[in-house]
């Protein structure tokens, strides 16, 4: 059998080959959605992306004879950590052939850098942090995926539990589409229950984005705080989402709640560009001309269909009638049919909303997690 060999990614090069090797996994998938390689150069620059001023994190490349056979990144967020009282390290951007060896052997790799920074877990496939795509696509293969969540061949599911992790938690997909019916009954509830409140909704100002975008970080890291896997949004990192999300909000249905001034809650809800990035095949242009920037702005201002990417309502107006009014407010924007998500599975109040407005789960992302102790030196 031909070794495997797993090296970090030390050079532009190596970085470059990292970030196209889904090419080679994905060339016969129809679903998969090539991202945009200058995006994936910014996303893995250690010198603009913000997790890097408090996190760290390597990339590693499986080769087989020469020939990259698959890839990984390892993470270590200290502040997941302090706040949990935990110990992992995480594996994310995980992409392999259908090889338990080649996979084994970078999860091991994975496992060792994490190891050498004092962790005694590995949990993932997580982005740096939760903050970011995340996930294992089990089920739903026939969807394509919606802009900003994973996808994965079938086979990666089998090969992380061939190679000892099992599952931490699942997180689900919503597809809401029939919005008749739930439009009504979320203007009795908001009739009833916000306008007795006082609550005020605006769209986003995207003059001002970067205190819009600050004043979401704090209903963001109130109303999420109790949930698994949370991790709060430093300023820094809120900054960046909004300048990396900017093409993509749309005002009528990106939604500040208020009370006296005062942030309680939001929506942001996007439409979802990947219908325009299919066939943009990972780039803006050709030839030097923007052809693939003027394709994404024709569609991005005709989609109809959106993903509604978060939702939040700090606790003392929970029953105040705000996420009903914030998701009335988008449906009632012409965003009605697409995909929301990520949900926690055990997150029973959200859910319940969620199929009461009339969406379909369709699609479930896993967590896992393997302690370190199984962990074989890298090779």
């Amino acid at each position: 059998m031909s070794r495997i060999e797993v090296s970090e990614v030390s050079s532009g090069r190596e970085r470059n080959a990292f970030i196209k090797f889904p090419w080679r996994i994905y060339k016969n998938d129809s679903a998969w959605v090539p991202p945009l390689i200058i995006e994936r150069k910014a996303f893995l620059d250690r010198d603009r992306h913000p997790f890097y001023k408090h996190g760290d994190a390597a990339l590693f490349l499986a080769r087989r004879n020469g020939e990259i056979v698959g890839r990984i990144m390892a993470s270590d967020d200290p502040n997941y950590n302090s706040l949990h009282q935990t110990n992992v390290g995480c594996f994310g951007l995980f992409e392999s052939i259908d090889d338990v060896d080649v996979a084994t052997a970078l999860f091991d790799a994975a496992a060792n850098w994490v190891r050498g920074r004092g962790r005694s877990e590995l949990m993932g496939p997580i982005d740096y942090s939760t903050n970011y795509v995340c996930g294992l696509l089990i089920d739903g293969f026939e969807h394509p995926p919606a802009v900003l969540t994973a996808y994965n061949p079938p086979y990666y599911p089998r090969l992380c539990e061939q190679c000892g992790f099992v599952k931490e938690k699942d997180w689900y997909a919503w597809w809401f589409s029939e919005v008749e019916r739930p439009i009504k009954r979320l203007r009795k509830i908001v009739n009833a229950r916000a306008a007795k409140h006082g609550i005020k909704i605006r769209p986003i100002d995207p003059k001002n984005l970067a205190t819009e975008s600050q004043r979401i970080r704090t209903v963001f890291n109130q109303a999420w705080q109790n949930n698994w896997g949370f991790v709060p949004f430093t300023e820094a990192e809120a900054e960046y989402m909004a300048k990396e999300m900017r093409f993509l909000i749309v005002r009528r249905a990106t939604l500040i709640a208020e009370s006296d001034g005062l942030p309680i809650g939001f929506v942001i809800t996007v439409p979802d560009i990947h219908i325009a990035l299919r066939r943009m095949n990972g780039r803006l242009t050709w030839f030097g001309l923007p052809v693939g920037l003027l394709k994404l702005i024709y569609y991005r201002f005709r989609l109809r269909i959106a993903r509604m990417v978060a939702l939040g309502v700090i606790e003392p107006y929970r029953r105040a009638g705000v996420a009903e009014a914030l998701v009335l407010r988008q449906f009632e924007a012409g965003f009605n049919t697409g995909e929301c998500s990520m949900t926690l599975e055990d997150n029973f109040m959200v859910n319940r909303f969620i199929e009461a407005v009339g969406a379909k789960r369709y699609k479930t992302f896993r967590i896992y997690r393997r302690p370190l102790a199984d962990a074989r030196p890298a090779v």
